[in-house]
């Protein structure tokens, strides 16, 4: 009897509502030509909305010491506005003294530029780059040379005419317009964007109410979970990642000053701000004081030391620092957070390129708990979207038995190899064994299934000496507590198909484990011919494993035939079931159908010392020292032998 489990999972698993169907795609397009259009509009919005996930724990923290509202926010603001004007202040600064300092930097590039050549010859891709090097620096000495200087007569007829451009007459007015137009904008546009965030952190308890009225007021708990995980996980990348940053380009700035490149504190901010764009943050940090050492030494010892510093912190960084300081993660899977970066440069140019990580941290953020959003998170979310058993089965379809293994080792870091048996290996099984019976899976398909599986089983045997190398090394020098299997001899039998046999190895494993001798029977042992040749004397137990959750009688008898030839042997049988706990099936293809109690009770009437449908209880079953259950006596309705025809007796 199996029990079909597809209306109860349908309610769980709104598989339709995945679909990439036209009318959602049309939504994500529109949404999209609505972000690229109105992008001056949002732009600023979005920069607030960041900023001001930054500052609402620094704004709420203030008033639990008992500031006001008002002033903790107009405090808050102004440091945080303030730094930031700072900041640029000091790049403007610096960028003008390194425009003047450039033209001293040319008789260095010239060497440098000339031994490339010498050593490279004249052809070489090295000699064709050194020369348009020279043509570079030769237009910046023309320009430079072009300028007037003050209180000098231009008399020298080698100087370059500058070229004239006649400009029509414009009023003062319009010539002021000219002038202040291109300064309002981003004036304004910095305005705007300190006004809405001291807004929004004045009313982020109403902001709050409200975005719940709006996208879901009946389902309170939901609606605060995406806020406080949004907020916590942006506050947290952006705080974070500033504070990485500053470790960052503080050793970056003294290095270069002691190395001697010019402009250092300008290259320690640029580090700074630069290193918040995934992956290419730190090339793009680099690539300007490596050109300045290339210019500023006559030698290439700067540029070498240059190349040392940044590798030097950037190992440590990534390695130290940022382990130990980020406490989880954004949620954003590597590929996912390089796709953002394209997609919202695209979208908002540099600024977009800085803001994509925050901006998809959010739409994964509501792709976890909003159905309607959920495609975000399997598109853009670093949790696996396949689960264990699940992947585990796709592995062993296509024939990796490398992955599987490695993915069954890492898993066996944190896991005991029956908590993984019993958790991923048999409902991998149970899913394959489902598509054979549904008929999408093929003979051949299931035989090479099984031979990957039984692989993977085989390459891990050493895990078994491990963990009873570690029972052995925790009782240390007193006396080791006896395993639960030793003195024990099993044998394990595939109950009718290969499939059966890979999952049969797998408790076999399991047995070895608790301390016993498991030794393995293919199925087609149990065949007349080979049944009879099989010495089963040196056994205690004979464990049959199914999958099938309805085994056939023909099979279940195989326990009296195995009784009548080995009385002195108890025979068990494992039924396998599809966990309920740690095995979540997550879609109606993996439906597998449930072991009814009636199969169980078939088994022990005919004859089998004990029937399970669990891993754990089949191998504590196997090594329980009883006496074996005496096979059932048959019995047979009265009947009589027919007599023989008198033709028959006649010819005879």
């Amino acid at each position: 009897m199996a029990v079909d489990l597809t209306a109860g999972l349908a309610a769980d698993n709104p598989v339709v509502s995945r679909r990439m169907g036209a009318p959602k795609l049309f939504s994500i397009a529109t949404v999209i030509a609505i972000i690229y259009l109105a992008r001056d509009v949002l732009l600023p919005l979005s920069i607030a909305m960041l900023i001001t996930f930054a500052l609402s724990p620094l704004a709420t923290r203030l008033r639990k010491l008992g500031l006001p509202n008002l002033p903790s926010v107009l405090a808050v603001v102004t440091v945080a506005f303030t730094a930031i004007g700072l900041f640029v202040l000091v790049v403007t600064s610096q960028l003008g003294s390194l425009a003047q300092n450039l033209p001293s930097f040319q008789a260095n590039i010239l060497a440098k530029v000339e031994t490339i050549k010498v050593a490279s010859g004249d052809n070489g891709l090295i000699a064709r780059v050194a020369r348009m090097i020279t043509v570079i620096n030769d237009e910046i000495g023309t320009a430079v040379a072009s300028q007037p200087i003050p209180g000098a007569t231009q008399t020298s007829p080698s100087v370059a005419p500058l070229p004239v451009e006649v400009i029509e007459n414009q009023s003062p007015f319009a010539l002021l317009l000219d002038l202040v137009l291109p300064l309002i904008s981003p004036i304004a546009m910095v305005g705007l964007v300190i006004v809405v965030v001291i807004f929004m952190l004045l009313e982020r308890e109403d902001l709050r109410d409200r975005f719940i009225k709006l996208v879901g007021s009946n389902d309170l708990h939901r609606t605060t979970q995406v806020l406080q995980e949004a907020g916590q996980r942006v506050a947290q990348y952006l705080l974070v990642q500033l504070l990485v940053n500053v470790i960052y380009a503080v050793p970056i700035g003294i290095g270069l000053w002691v190395i001697g490149v010019p402009n250092a504190t300008l290259w320690a901010l640029l580090t700074l701000v630069l290193r918040f764009v995934p992956y290419i943050g730190t090339f793009l940090a680099a690539a300007f004081p490596l050109f300045l050492a290339f210019a500023v030494s006559p030698d290439w010892s700067a540029m070498l030391w240059t190349v040392a510093l940044f590798a030097t912190v950037e190992a440590l960084t990534s390695n130290v620092i940022e382990p130990y300081i980020y406490g989880s993660r954004t949620g954003v899977s590597p590929l996912a957070i390089i796709v953002a970066a394209i997609f919202w440069t695209w979208i908002w140019g540099p600024f977009g390129l800085v803001l994509s990580t925050p901006l998809t941290v959010c739409l994964v953020v509501l792709g976890r708990h909003i159905p309607q959003f959920e495609v975000f998170d399997i598109l853009f979310g670093d949790d696996p979207v396949l689960a264990p058993h699940a992947r585990l089965y796709q592995r062993l379809l296509v024939g990796d038995a490398l992955e599987a293994t490695f993915r069954a080792e890492e898993a066996l870091e944190t896991q005991f190899l029956a908590e993984y048996y019993r958790d991923v290996g048999i409902p991998a099984l149970l899913i394959a064994q489902n598509d054979h019976a549904r008929g999408v899976l093929t003979t051949e398909q299931q035989l090479s299934l099984a031979v990957v599986a039984q692989t993977m089983v085989a390459d891990l045997a050493p895990v078994v000496a491990q963990e009873l190398d570690e029972v052995r090394t925790a009782a240390g020098d007193t006396a080791a507590p006896a395993l639960a299997g030793e003195g024990h001899r099993v044998l394990c039998f595939g109950g009718r198909s290969d499939l059966d046999d890979a999952a049969a190895a797998m408790v076999g494993q399991v047995l070895a484990a608790e301390g016993a001798i498991a030794d393995l029977a293919a199925h087609t042992d149990l065949s007349p011919s080979q049944f009879r040749t099989l010495d089963m004397a040196a056994h205690d137990c004979i464990l049959l494993t199914f999958l099938d959750a309805n085994p056939s009688r023909a099979s279940l008898l195989h326990i009296r035939r195995i009784k009548a030839k080995a009385p002195h042997l108890r025979v068990g049988v494992l039924i396998c079931d599809m966990p309920d706990g740690p095995t979540p099936i997550s879609s109606p293809s993996m439906v597998t159908p449930r072991v009814a109690d009636a199969v169980l009770a078939d088994a022990i009437a005919i004859g089998a010392d004990f029937a399970v449908k669990s891993l754990e209880n089949a191998v504590k079953s196997a090594l329980i020292t009883a006496p074996p259950t005496p096979l059932p006596v048959v019995k047979r309705h009265p009947r009589t032998r027919p007599a023989l025809s008198a033709g028959a007796s006649a010819a005879a």
